[in-house]
């Protein structure tokens, strides 16, 4: 593992892009932070295209679909269809080179039968442990996002190769994205948990596995699943709660800043310097006003904020602005403080990250019209990978859809970095502003996971075949498949970072090195900024999208009192859970 960390860190010298020179301060060698046999972490709407544009892309497109349903038909007919029974690697090389090229990279987006496919040929472990039709009769029900036609669509195609194998047979419950926490929260605060298998966050595991909710990981599941693999953030404890293991790993999540190349360099519309602190992303996106759009020539855009809540998922947006500002090198807290649980979301690091996003607001033109109700999943998919927009953060995966998605036109003109630093920081126990640049990545959400239910605890033969559903999903190989096509998950192995399989894959290297450096980098950073595993997390994210929502509408008269607003509900959320016990899973959460 020290040669694979010597390679990623050596790799990306020279031939990588821009973001080198730009992120100095943030460039951490891979085996600064982690243990010598880890490279990664030990710490704790729609847009309208000119004519001709539309013309052109859609013949791009057009392309794309019909070479991706000749690959689609020709590998079915070389496996033999599902008919034919499970592809074993013995048959088809190695199976993660195989499972690569389905579809295959600038073939289009994935399709059902490119997600039997995969499961399909990702079948060998689960063989290892269960035998055919061993659950026969079991039913299963799932629930999980179906966001942008990904999440639960990619589970149910990569399970259907399980089913037919297994003989049990999955019900689904699909949510979106913006129900998610409330339909959750409604099985917590009832008790009736009606589903066997979640996919589900680990900022949730408080309200869950606290709570007794969660059915215990069997040890054989930790071996299918080879959880060693996972880079050193996403190890216990997260997926723990009182020593006992919960959740399968199926993503990573961290924030990453995409930018487009060609609104920056000599003569470009965006200065010859991509910006590297969020002071020059906020001046950047003022002058962009009235320019045009180089790809699209439609009107030119900087940074794109999310101004709509997202059933609490919104919160962390601001969060990567007001991390850059807060997350001070010598405390992991930054959303309250430690002692006392008083919320810090009120501090002026956490009011001028708001009063920035207000400035933005009040100019016109600097956010594309209408951007008061664009939602995260609006600002990825139907701005940025459409071709709206030069500037944005969002989970890594949006690096993958740039280049195997049909939505995405931007795919050559996209470059990767860690969230943008701050010119100055505040310091929460000082009370005071210093003037030194400061980075912060935000681990946000601390990645999507699989997690079983208590509700099977009392049916072994149920028990066993929810934890091998879940173990299918979090192998090791149909991970790399999901970090590389897009999926909703990102890059969350170490074994991800082999630059070799993804060059196969179709990517070329100096996309790879910058896409999977972003993530490297953000996991890997020492003032990255963690949130807390502690019962209604969510609570106090949705209540503060609702406040922000309100004062970015102008209903409050600055971003002063609309982060108190923000503080005030906060303390009366913590104070309905119980702030001593808060407090003691606050502070244990942090590692202090």
């Amino acid at each position: 593992m020290v040669g694979a960390s010597a390679q990623l860190w050596g790799a990306r010298g020279k031939g990588s892009r821009a973001r080198w020179g730009r992120q100095g301060t943030g460039r951490v060698p891979l085996l600064s932070v982690g243990v010598s046999a880890r490279p990664y972490l030990s710490q704790g709407g729609l847009f309208v295209k000119v004519g001709m544009y539309h013309a052109v892309t859609g013949a791009i497109m057009s392309r794309r679909r019909m070479l991706q349903g000749a690959a689609s038909v020709s590998a079915l007919g070389a496996m033999g269809g599902l008919a034919g029974g499970p592809a074993m690697a013995e048959a088809h090389g190695n199976v993660r080179a195989e499972i690569l090229k389905i579809p295959g990279v600038g073939m289009g987006s994935p399709t059902d039968a490119d997600w039997q496919k995969v499961g399909e040929m990702c079948l060998g472990p689960t063989m290892s442990n269960v035998a055919e039709g061993e659950f026969a009769g079991v039913e299963l029900t799932f629930m999980g996002l179906n966001n942008q036609n990904l999440h639960n669509f990619l589970f149910r195609g990569f399970l259907k190769p399980w089913e037919a194998y297994t003989g049990a047979t999955i019900n689904w419950i699909d949510l979106a994205q913006a129900d998610y926490n409330a339909r959750l929260q409604q099985s917590i605060a009832t008790g009736t948990v009606d589903f066997d298998i979640i996919e589900m966050g680990a900022p949730f595991e408080g309200d869950t596995a606290g709570r007794g909710l969660l059915d215990e990981m069997p040890d054989w599941v930790k071996d299918q699943i080879e959880a060693d693999d996972l880079v050193g953030y996403l190890q216990p404890p997260v997926g723990t709660w009182d020593g006992k293991s919960y959740r399968i790993t199926i993503d990573g999540d961290c924030h990453t800043f995409s930018y487009r190349t060609d609104y920056f360099g000599e003569g470009a519309i965006g200065g010859a310097e991509v910006p590297s602190t969020w002071q020059q992303v906020n001046q950047v996106t003022k002058d962009l006003v009235g320019k045009e759009d180089p790809l699209t020539g439609l009107p030119a855009h900087g940074y794109l904020d999310a101004l709509k809540g997202w059933g609490g998922f919104g919160m962390y947006f601001i969060s990567n602005r007001a991390a850059a500002y807060v997350k001070h090198p010598d405390s992991p807290a930054w959303l309250f403080e430690p002692d006392t649980m008083k919320p810090m979301v009120n501090n002026p690091g956490w009011v001028q990250a708001i009063q920035d996003v207000m400035d933005l607001i009040a100019i016109e033109g600097a956010y594309p019209a209408d951007q008061i109700n664009a939602d995260p999943g609006t600002t990825a998919f139907s701005q940025f990978l459409a071709g709206t927009g030069s500037m944005l953060m969002w989970w890594g995966d949006v690096g993958s859809s740039a280049r195997t998605s049909d939505g995405s036109v931007v795919g050559d003109v996209v470059g990767f970095g860690i969230n943008p630093a701050s010119e100055r920081r505040y310091n929460a126990v000082t009370a005071s502003w210093e003037e030194e640049r400061n980075e912060a990545p935000q681990m946000a959400y601390i990645g999507w996971g699989i997690y079983v239910t208590a509700r099977v605890s009392g049916d072994e033969k149920k028990r066993k075949a929810a934890w091998s559903a879940a173990a299918h999903l979090g192998g090791k190989d149909i991970s790399l498949w999901t970090s590389a096509y897009p999926s909703g998950f990102q890059p969350y192995r170490q074994s991800h970072f082999q630059y070799e399989e993804w060059e196969a894959a179709g990517y070329d290297r100096v996309f790879v090195e910058d896409y999977l450096g972003s993530n490297a980098d953000s996991y890997n950073h020492p003032n990255a900024a963690i949130e807390p595993r502690i019962p209604g997390i969510f609570q106090y994210y949705s209540v503060a999208e609702d406040e922000l929502a309100k004062g970015f509408a102008g209903q409050y008269a600055s971003a002063q009192e609309t982060a108190d607003a923000i503080a005030a509900a906060w303390e009366a959320i913590t104070d309905q859970i119980g702030r001593d016990s808060q407090i003691a899973l606050y502070k244990a959460s942090l590692g202090m």
